[in-house]
């Protein structure tokens, strides 16, 4: 089996593309990137948008060699798009999908938002879009709906993915975020050897004040079971996130890291810096909506 991570946010843009290579099969999924529309009342920062742009074509071409897609949920950052804004993956920009197999979440405990992302897909692709969820196919299990984050706070559902060859088996759990017991204990059913999930969004205790010690406790409990962890997305909107992703590091023996170190690159967090960035480079005055206009690049910053 060989993973390959296409985006999060230690790659510097929000997203949990990831591409599965297994003998029979080449399963891309959540096919999709964004960027925070403002982080301490700043819009993307040019360095961003090239960030999210680097994504986006390694989606694209991900697209071009797949067998299978998998959508665990209708987020911007998780799936094609029409266009909302230009930072995201949109549907305009897909390549043929002729023969590709979709698995996808089903339209029940989502947002109005969401469900109307739904059919824009399907109005898109030509065909209803299948409900996958609890489904089995070949080495791929599809979970029942587990929730987006803690259960009580009501963000919808998601649909975790399982993929096995021989003695190795994935697990996808999406935003799960480690923030409630019964969808971590549902990974753990699945024996898995190595999980990728969104950890906790820790940039956001304010509002989530039980995100960093729930979210430990089961952190723990996953690690403990698993020969790696790989976690990012919400976890890494901020450096508090790393910081805490390095404290478990060190209470376990099992390997986790986030997304880029599992790809032997370096972490580069944009959307925290998001304010240092406009300091250390700042952006012209109507840069933005030059860009929006398509009379704008971010050539400079690739």
């Amino acid at each position: 089996m060989q993973i390959e991570i296409l985006g999060c946010e230690s790659f510097g843009a929000r997203s949990l593309a990831c591409v599965v290579k297994t003998d029979e099969k080449t399963i891309l999924i959540d096919p999709g990137v964004a960027l925070a529309r403002l982080r301490s009342g700043l819009l993307p920062h040019p360095i961003e948008i090239a960030a999210a742009f680097r994504i986006k074509e390694k989606v694209l071409s991900a697209f071009g060699q797949a067998t299978d897609v998998v959508i665990s949920h209708f987020h911007g950052d998780h799936m094609p798009m029409r266009a909302e804004d230009p930072y995201q993956l949109p549907m305009e920009a897909l390549p043929s999908l002729d023969g590709i197999n979709f698995w996808c979440k089903g339209p029940e405990n989502i947002s109005g938002l969401s469900a109307k992302r739904r059919r824009e897909l399907s109005d898109f692709l030509g065909f209803p879009l299948p409900v996958s969820e609890g489904k089995k196919s070949g080495n791929m299990d599809f979970s029942f709906p587990v929730p987006h984050g803690a259960r009580e706070k009501g963000f919808g559902t998601v649909m975790m993915t399982r993929i096995c060859e021989g003695d190795e088996v994935f697990v996808h759990s999406s935003d799960i975020q480690l923030l409630d017991r019964e969808a971590v204990l549902k990974v753990l059913t699945w024996e898995p050897t190595i999980v990728f999930a969104s950890g906790p969004p820790l940039y956001l205790s304010h509002r989530v004040p039980e995100a960093g010690k729930e979210a430990l406790e089961n952190a723990l409990l996953l690690a403990r079971h698993v020969d790696t962890l790989i976690l990012d997305h919400h976890l890494l909107r901020s450096f508090e996130g790393y910081r805490w992703l390095k404290e478990l590091s060190e209470k376990v023996e099992t390997r986790v890291l986030c997304a880029a170190e599992f790809m032997g690159k370096t972490p580069k967090l944009l959307e925290a810096q998001r304010k240092t960035l406009y300091e250390k480079m700042p952006v012209p005055s109507g840069w933005h909506d030059a860009y929006a206009k398509g009379k704008a690049d971010f050539g400079e910053y690739l």
